[in-house]
């Protein structure tokens, strides 16, 4: 078992990792009656993708340094069904490059070959921006 969920009421949620006893406390977005106090667990699928992207890099490339990379991501959600349209993740790569083009080409196709990405939804668009520097 990886993890266990509570749910306390309030439209919010306590996740343990059974392993590391870490927790992350989930709350309803304000636009969908909940406070937005906490991450949401659609927020928690997106930044999911940017975490997994940065961690399968240095899993399958780990002779390119992008210690200190920053990822920014952008949930976008669709109505009708209600559910994550789009992801867009925004990946600032740390000046200690430079990258090289095969770098570069090579770091891009495990970005969208990570676990999270082949996970979602055909349906969910997944925008992936390399900001190089």
């Amino acid at each position: 078992m990886t993890s266990k969920v509570v749910y306390n009421g309030d439209l919010r949620t306590t996740a343990t990792h059974l392993r590391s006893g870490n927790t992350i406390e989930t709350d309803a977005p304000t636009d969908n009656h909940g406070k937005g106090d906490r991450f949401s667990p659609t927020d928690l699928v997106a930044t999911a993708l940017a975490s997994c992207i940065v961690t399968t890099i240095a899993i399958l490339a780990p002779s390119i340094n992008i210690e200190g990379a920053e990822c920014s991501v952008e949930k976008i959600m669709t109505s009708s069904p209600r559910k994550i349209g789009e992801i867009i993740v925004t990946i600032d790569f740390p000046k200690s490059g430079p990258y090289t083009d095969d770098e570069k080409k090579r770091l891009e196709q495990i970005a969208t070959s990570c676990p999270v990405h082949q996970s979602l939804h055909p349906d969910c668009k997944r925008t992936i921006i390399f900001n190089w520097p």
